[in-house]
């Protein structure tokens, strides 16, 4: 699992030293608890693992996921500022990418910024900071593991960079980006997975004599908003589950989730 470094919000990521009380990327090990995650106390509990100071309210919007706005009459939700967040996002990679690898064609340039804004990685982020512990959702989403979906995730980081950016302005928004996808820049192996999770799985269990990967996929709800649940095997080393509004999307959650946990068997 990807671990994120973000506290410090003028540290350099690549050179901070880890104190007492974090884990191995230098996050403080803090987790809200599901009915007060978007109490005063546990926003500033999420501001000290962001690094960052946010105006709470406003914090608390970039939370707020449609489910728990829809049984909470109508609240506002997070997905403007996911749509903002969006934008930051591939505006700070992009830049990062064209200055950092000067000798790289157009076309791996592009593949690298796919892989680093893909919700795949993105919600590898969130895990990485606990971010899931902190979402306002709605009790539907809650009692079918919606704070480890890696849609509602990803999302969730998308609309935290929005706060950020309409809160603190673009410098610091930029610096924010760039500690969140740190650690995917050191780990070169996350460039294949986040863009073809299924095939990372398969050569990794192959070299590892793991067996071959079997899928298998549930779907739930109205036709208009299908839910698709994937589960995937490989052998008796591991099974993942994964979530996603399509088969496909579903499938590669479930495959990122069992590299992951593949890879840290080795």
């Amino acid at each position: 699992m990807v671990r994120a470094t973000v506290s410090g919000s003028d540290a350099d990521p690549t050179t901070a030293a880890t104190p007492a009380g974090t884990n191995a990327a230098g996050v403080s090990a803090v987790r809200g608890t599901g009915s007060t995650a978007t109490a005063s106390a546990s926003l500033a509990a999420l501001q000290e693992v962001l690094g960052l100071r946010i105006d709470e309210s406003l914090l608390e919007l970039a939370l707020t996921h449609r489910s728990f706005a829809y049984e909470n009459g109508g609240l506002p939700t997070n997905e403007r500022l996911e749509f903002l967040g969006d934008s930051i996002l591939g505006q700070a990679v992009t830049v990062m990418l064209y200055r950092e690898y000067p000798h790289l064609p157009e076309g791996d340039l592009a593949k690298r910024r796919a892989s680093l804004v893909s919700s795949a990685a993105l919600a590898e982020i969130a895990r990485g900071i606990g971010l899931g512990a902190f979402v306002r959702l709605g009790k539907g989403e809650t009692l079918t593991g919606g704070r480890d979906k890696s849609s509602i995730l990803a999302d969730t980081v998308e609309a935290v960079i929005g706060a950020v950016y309409l809160d603190t302005g673009a410098d610091s928004a930029t610096a924010f980006v760039l500690r969140l996808v740190q650690p995917l820049l050191a780990d070169p192996g996350h460039f294949g997975v986040s863009m073809d999770p299924k095939t990372s799985l398969q050569e990794a269990a192959a070299r590892l004599g793991a067996g071959v990967p079997v899928y298998s996929v549930a779907e739930s709800g109205p036709d208009h908003s299908k839910v698709f649940i994937a589960t995937v095997t490989v052998g008796t080393s591991v099974s993942a589950t994964g979530q996603g509004t399509s088969k496909k999307h579903a499938e590669m959650s479930a495959a990122l989730q069992a590299w992951s946990s593949l890879r840290s068997r080795r």
